[in-house]
């Protein structure tokens, strides 16, 4: 096994022996007769030092510099090295000799080795696995075939994704394929760049290196290893990493290097793989049968297991931990504490408790490094390495809910201390840095953060004092987004509007959280909610609209003062949501009212008409159905008045639905094809809203019903079938609704048409269960009886 090479030739990559002693350089072992000797870290740099001078002397100096680069060392330190090193050598202590005034020399023959094959198990300081890796399969393989690719891959993503997880398990993958081994160098601990090149010459078992040029004194060591070199946690390093990186490569063909880091480094050759979150059902289509397929689920099941072993995943839990790791995003570290959370608290107070996410998401692995074992400290990890102009426009992002793009971001974030430019600047190292994350879709281009990362970004901004005036200017912002979105709503197609401002949604409920909070303005708060109206309406979100509408009406009983016109807009929006749930027929009554007698306080057309219409609505409803027809003629003295034609076809329906329910058919059918004659939809779709229905669709209802009175039931079921299908081509889901429980299901059961009942049935209850329109839905279920007694299934 010898080498004839002498000592002027000698790698110190390469292992090499002095008389019964053998030095590993990159396992850091003295070896005697082959049995390994303690020998401690700075006196194995320090017999380094001296074989690395080849037989010269080297002055006390020179030898400091060598095992201490860039610190101040007294003698005595170097000494009692000398010292120790002798001692390990036993009675061949003389190979180090002292030369009095000069410093110190090595007297062995050396004699270099060929590499003798190390065992893979040995091949390696990758830590043993302590549990599997879990939902990881797919990111394995692609970081693996990205490896046999390109010599520099980099890990990307945020704290807690399990970058580090992720690169240890490819590194014991990828170990058989590199016969000099895979070794990871934990840059995590440095608190000086400088120390680096020590670190990885550790890591790669060579000597260390310090100093101005220790990058390419280890770079140089490296020599034609075939190694996987890991740089794990470069983010607070970064330059280092990449000037490190780079010079590896650059002298080593045949050494790789797989870096984990929360940005790119940048580097020469580099390939990037940004590491997603665990896979989380979505919200919709979780697969009861087999949950546990969706890694952030299986994850959490193993981890509360190992917590409460009597945990279990079923119909009634899978829903619930398919909740709470949406909400956390599928990120691995998050879900293992709320997961070892669920002994104590069990899944209920789990999931209930989320909203303190970091005083609930503590108690990681003690074993872990210190930023690891809770979610705060791998925040505050991640947002300690910000400049400070982008913790600003961190906190600042953190009003947004869900995804946002970044001209509103721009817009709602950017001031005079940080104009638009500087904003993009800061945003973009953010996205680098993993702390903002994109969310492409088909439709445009988004970011989100984290509902970890935004929860711990509010706190901070809640800190700094800066989340008055963030949260002032979002809800401005989307206060005028939908001001200008209602004038929109007039001429365009719904589904195009919708699209555009469907996102606006969640901003909204976050504004007005705010707004109506004791810190918050109340005033911006009605003003945001009046706005608001009509994306509620256009999404069928009858109980939201309720909900808010009447914290607004609160906050006004309460001393906030508001516009009339806010006033009498918010009184329809209250009448309307009332309508559709459960609300008492005097509280609607009573919201009606109000605003026709603001209405006509301001002498406004438009909304005398939409209380008019409402309060005729409350009387059909109500049986009280000559009442409605007073109503419904007054509607008719006012829309002659409209500028709006339809307004007074409206009133034809409006009057032949009444005379409908008072028993005069014939009348009923000449009002309601006279309006179907000669009715024109107007351009404007804040005639829908007016309303609430589509009126072709509505005028049919009480078509169909005289049609099937008169003795047509033939024409009755044409007549309705078309409603329905005009409707759901509509996608209007109150639309839907009305004419199926006004008309198409009692006409069917009618006319013996089973077939169609449970069809309509159908649609019915997944319209009513989805936009919670629960006086609707208690017709579905009733409707659904009666098909079940008709099938005989009593």
């Amino acid at each position: 096994m010898s080498s004839t090479r002498g000592a002027d030739q000698l790698s110190l990559s390469e292992d090499f022996e002095f008389g019964q002693f053998r030095v590993v350089p990159r396992r850091r072992e003295l070896l005697a007769d082959g049995r390994r000797l303690e020998v401690g870290s700075r006196a194995f740099d320090v017999l380094i030092g001296l074989i690395e001078a080849r037989g010269a002397v080297i002055s006390k100096n020179d030898l400091i510099a060598r095992v201490w680069p860039g610190r101040i060392v007294e003698e005595n330190a170097l000494q009692a090295h000398i010292s120790a090193l002798r001692r390990v050598l036993g009675e061949h202590r003389d190979l180090v000799r002292t030369v009095a005034g000069r410093g110190y020399q090595f007297v062995g023959e050396v004699r270099a080795l060929t590499p003798i094959a190390v065992p893979k198990d040995n091949a390696t300081n990758l830590p043993e696995p302590m549990s599997e890796l879990i939902g990881r399969d797919n990111a394995i393989s692609q970081v693996m075939d990205l490896v046999s690719k390109h010599r520099l891959v980099t890990l990307i993503g945020p704290g807690g994704v399990g970058k580090t997880r992720l690169a240890v398990e490819v590194g014991r993958q990828l170990l058989p394929r590199f016969c000099d081994g895979v070794w990871v160098a934990h840059l995590a601990l440095l608190s000086d760049p400088e120390l680096l090149p020590s670190a990885v010459a550790s890591a790669l078992g060579l000597p260390p290196a310090g100093g101005s040029n220790a990058i390419e004194r280890v770079s140089g060591m490296v020599g034609s290893r075939q190694s996987l070199l890991v740089l794990d946690s470069c983010e607070h390093v970064i330059e280092s990493a990449t000037r490190m990186a780079e010079a590896l490569l650059r002298v080593s063909s045949s050494l790789r290097i797989l870096a984990t880091s929360q940005a790119p480094l940048r580097a020469d050759g580099e390939a990037m793989y940004r590491v997603p979150s665990l896979d989380v059902p979505p919200e919709t289509a979780l697969d009861h049968g087999d949950p546990e397929r969706w890694g952030a689920v299986m994850l959490f099941v193993v981890r509360a297991r190992e917590s409460s072993p009597q945990f279990s995943l079923d119909l009634h839990t899978s829903g619930k931990v398919a909740a709470v790791c949406r909400r956390l995003d599928g990120i691995p570290l998050a879900i293992e504490l709320a997961a070892k959370r669920t002994g104590a608290l069990g899944l209920d107070g789990l999931a209930t408790r989320l909203d303190g996410l970091f005083g609930l998401l503590t108690g990681g692995k003690r074993t872990a490094l210190p930023r690891q074992q809770t979610l705060r400290a791998t925040l505050d990890w991640s947002y300690g390495l910000l400049p400070e102009a982008e913790r600003m426009v961190l906190r600042r992002l953190s009003v947004f809910p869900g995804v946002f793009s970044l001209q509103v971001a721009t817009s709602v974030s950017s001031d005079e201390g940080c104009g638009e430019a500087d904003f993009v600047d800061n945003f973009a190292g953010l996205v680098e840095k993993s702390l903002v994350t994109p969310a492409w879709s088909d439709a445009s281009a988004g970011y989100r953060l984290l509902e970890t990362t935004r929860a711990y970004a509010q706190e901070m901004l809640v800190a700094t004092g800066e989340v008055g005036r963030c949260s002032r200017r979002h809800a401005e912002h989307y206060r005028t987004v939908l001001h200008r979105a209602e004038a929109e709503w007039e001429t365009e197609l719904s589904a195009e509007w919708l699209t555009r401002h469907r996102p606006c949604l969640d901003n909204v409920r976050v504004a007005l959280d705010w707004a109506f909070s004791p810190c918050g303005e109340a005033a911006l708060g009605i003003a945001l909610t009046v706005a608001a109206v009509p994306l509620w309406l256009e999404l069928s979100l009858v109980e939201e609209c309720l909900d808010r509408v009447e914290q607004a009406l609160n906050a006004m009983a309460a001393g906030t003062v508001a516009e009339h016109r806010q006033e009498m807009r918010l009184h329809a929006a209250h009448g309307w949501s009332l309508m559709y749930t459960a609300g008492p027929a005097r509280e609607t009554g009573a919201a009606w009212g109000n605003a026709l007698a603001l209405a006509q306080r301001l002498e406004d057309t438009d909304y005398q008409i939409r209380a008019l219409w409402g309060l005729w609505a409350g009387h059909m409803n109500n049986g009280d159905f000559q009442a409605a027809l007073a109503h419904a003629q007054r509607f008719s003295g006012v829309a002659a008045k409209s500028s709006e034609n339809a307004d007074v076809f409206v009133a034809e329906r409006m009057i032949g639905a009444t005379l409908h329910f008072l028993g005069d058919q014939a009348a009923a059918r000449h009002h309601i094809e006279l309006m179907l004659r000669d009715y024109v939809p107007p351009a404007r779709r804040s005639h829908v809203v007016r309303f609430q229905f589509d009126q072709r669709v509505t005028a049919r209802i009480t078509q169909s019903r005289v049609l099937w009175l008169q003795g047509f039931p033939d024409q009755a079921m044409r007549t309705i079938e078309g409603a329905v299908e005009d409707a759901l081509r509509l996608n209007h889901s109150l639309s839907i609704a009305n004419v199926i429980a006004q008309a198409a299901c009692p006409i069917a059961f009618l006319c013996g048409d089973l077939e169609a009942a449970d069809r309509f049935t159908t649609i019915f209850l997944i319209h009513s269960t989805h936009r919670a329109l629960d006086v609707w839905h208690t017709y579905g279920r009733s409707f659904r009886g009666m098909l079940l007694i008709r099938n005989g299934e009593l």
